[in-house]
């Protein structure tokens, strides 16, 4: 099957058909509009690329601001420093080239009466080119092959209780709680189920990052509505059920940027807390494909950032996944800041110390998603933007260009780091598309 990638091309300014880059803040006086003068933001290594800037106040363009820039590679620090000052509104920055392949970001700041705003673009250059930075391990395979097996003896075991306040005309909700080892380690999650009888696919939502509850757990009701049993869970073994105050002060106490969970035990493969939650992955899809009232052919896994990540991990995983859709994953060649670009978050070699050493460079190619990317066979569907931050686009594309499963892309390029309700429900709809 050939790639394909769909364009999400927004923002129409006169009939010149060019995409905006757009800061479009709720109720904000201002607004940035960054036009590349390629309409798709990509061009080849070697050629130049330029951006117009334009900065309204009120939809009136400003005449005679001064705007300085600051361009540099993705995530990287500037290379180039500058100022442009915008005759009716508008000026010019040469963004300049790339040899090889990745992303170079536009930094922009104005200072009008004495209050600065903010801006970026990011345009890449050949990203299909891109390729990692980490390593796969010769014993990879083996290696999570054992874990699997270790992880397969211990039972199922869960309670499901029934939530009313999530639960409508049309949806039964569950609170579940999974034992996942003798250690009694466990997650949490709600499954929705639709009222109706029937069997109905199933699909696994795993978390974005942080410690927190789960947030608006009707907020894709529509995955239910339009019959598919979903199970939205947590990592941590904290019932969802605690209050914001309660989730806050856990995440004070155990997640700063020199104890986060995702520093927890990297200097050793065997002792990352990444592992159990990757193990929670595919123990919640022992629990899925268990129940009665699954349809016995489809396994679907779908999330966003490291949602997004674990997503493609249980995919590459487990071979009961019949089809998988990640937003902006996390986790994707963390390391690639050794090789003087983007590194997938968490960005350990910007926010956390003491990162380069060879036992954690080692343990994180274990748990980076670029050596499950190898491993997908399901068809698979990834959302990702160039403005993002969070999760850079350097990292996206590698993980794509790796896969060689039947794949497709959704590149936003004006996103940071979030998908619109639209792109979401669109998720669900490619999902009912690829079902067995």
């Amino acid at each position: 099957m050939k790639n394909k990638f769909t364009l999400l091309l927004l923002f129409f300014f006169s009939c010149a058909l060019t995409v905006f880059s757009e800061n479009y803040p709720y109720r904000s006086d201002v607004l940035w509009f960054t036009v590349p003068n390629h309409s798709n933001w990509l061009y080849k290594t070697g050629e130049k690329a330029s951006v117009e800037v334009q900065f309204l106040k009120y939809g009136i363009p400003q005449d005679g601001v001064k705007v300085n820039y600051e361009l540099g590679g993705d995530m990287m620090p500037a290379d180039e420093t500058g100022s442009i000052t915008l005759k009716n509104g508008k000026g010019v920055v040469n963004i300049g080239t790339m040899k090889s392949p990745g992303f170079r970001d536009c930094r922009l700041t104005a200072t009008i009466n004495g209050k600065t705003y903010k801006h970026h673009v990011k345009v890449g250059f050949s990203p299909e080119k891109l390729t990692p930075y980490t390593k796969l391990p010769k014993d990879f395979k083996q290696f999570w092959n054992e874990q699997l097996e270790i992880s397969s003896k211990f039972p199922l075991k869960y309670t499901k209780e029934f939530c009313k306040e999530y639960s409508t005309d049309k949806i039964d909700c569950y609170l579940v709680k999974l034992q996942l080892n003798s250690r009694n380690q466990s997650i949490y999650g709600y499954l929705f189920y639709p009222k109706k009888k029937g069997n109905f696919p199933v699909v696994l939502c795993p978390p974005g990052a942080g410690i927190k509850t789960i947030k608006e757990p009707l907020r894709h009701k529509y995955y239910t509505e339009n019959d598919f049993i979903r199970f939205e869970f947590e990592i941590h073994g904290l019932n969802p059920q605690m209050s914001n105050e309660e989730f806050n002060e856990i995440s004070s106490a155990f997640n700063g940027s020199e104890n986060g969970y995702l520093t927890n035990g990297l200097d050793n493969k065997n002792n990352y807390y990444m592992k159990r939650v990757y193990l929670a992955c595919t123990k919640s899809i022992d629990f899925l494909t268990s129940l009665p009232e699954w349809d016995g052919k489809n396994v679907v896994v779908q999330g966003g950032s490291q949602g997004g990540a674990l997503s493609l991990i249980t995919a590459g995983l487990d071979k009961r996944v019949t089809a998988c859709v990640a937003n902006h994953p996390a986790l994707s060649d963390m390391a690639g800041y050794k090789a003087g670009r983007a590194g997938g978050y968490p960005h350990f070699f910007r926010n956390s110390k003491d990162m380069d050493t060879p036992e954690k460079i080692n343990t994180m190619s274990y748990y980076d998603v670029v050596n499950f990317a190898r491993e997908i066979t399901c068809p698979t569907y990834i959302t990702w933007g160039y403005n993002d931050d969070v999760c850079p686009p350097t990292t996206s594309y590698i993980v794509y260009n790796l896969m060689s499963c039947p794949k497709e892309a959704l590149i936003t390029p004006i996103n940071e780091h979030w998908t619109s309700d639209d792109t979401e429900y669109g998720h669900m709809l490619w999902i009912k598309n690829h079902l067995k």
